[in-house]
């Protein structure tokens, strides 16, 4: 199945007018609600509760699909779709990576400024790159160049180590440039 991130301001407001089922995580703690994934088809649920009845992995494998709505606190700041389409066309000020203060407010980056100024991205791809190197997965590649980045940082892992796929690793560089562009854009 596809792994599929929507963000959202504030998710709730959808999920309100939606009807939809959450999706459920069991582990070796109990069973509780997925923090953000939720099912649009009709899956069987925890009577009483509004939470699918089969763990999320689980759930997939029976061919259930899954979405997982994320809260993404950035867009809270962008006032309309054409403001979001000005943040998202206007070149991030990719110097400000070198700022430790200005790095740490950054949406995904904060708290990971040794990556940053390590690798000092100055396009997409290679802030995508840095997001993923973040990753325990990817982490032995913070030392090599970017044609070793490139050649490794987007191959699936052989354990089972937390990693980024390409694809969510661009949407979120693209969110990090739009918060790059609000931010500087207010000081």
């Amino acid at each position: 199945m596809p792994d599929i991130d929507i963000d959202f301001a504030d998710r709730q407001k959808i999920l309100d007018v939606i009807p939809h089922t959450r999706a459920t995580i069991w582990d070796d703690k109990g069973i509780k609600p997925h923090n953000t994934g939720v099912y649009f088809v009709n899956i069987p649920t925890i009577p009483g509760t509004d939470q699918s009845a089969f763990d999320h992995k689980v759930a997939d494998q029976l061919g259930y699909f899954k979405l997982d709505f994320l809260n993404v606190n950035i867009y809270t700041q962008v006032k309309s779709r054409q403001h979001l389409q000005e943040l998202v066309s206007t070149e991030p000020p990719w110097y400000r990576l070198q700022d430790q203060q200005f790095v740490d407010q950054l949406f995904h980056l904060n708290g990971h400024y040794d990556v940053v100024a390590k690798l000092q991205p100055v396009t997409l791809e290679q802030l995508a790159a840095c997001l993923a190197i973040i990753r325990p997965a990817k982490r032995y590649l913070l030392h090599k160049s970017w044609e070793e980045i490139y050649d490794s940082v987007w191959t699936k892992p052989q354990d089972d180590q937390y990693y980024f796929k390409k694809a969510h690793a661009m949407s979120y560089a693209m969110a990090v440039t739009v918060h790059m562009n609000l931010l500087h854009s207010s000081q």
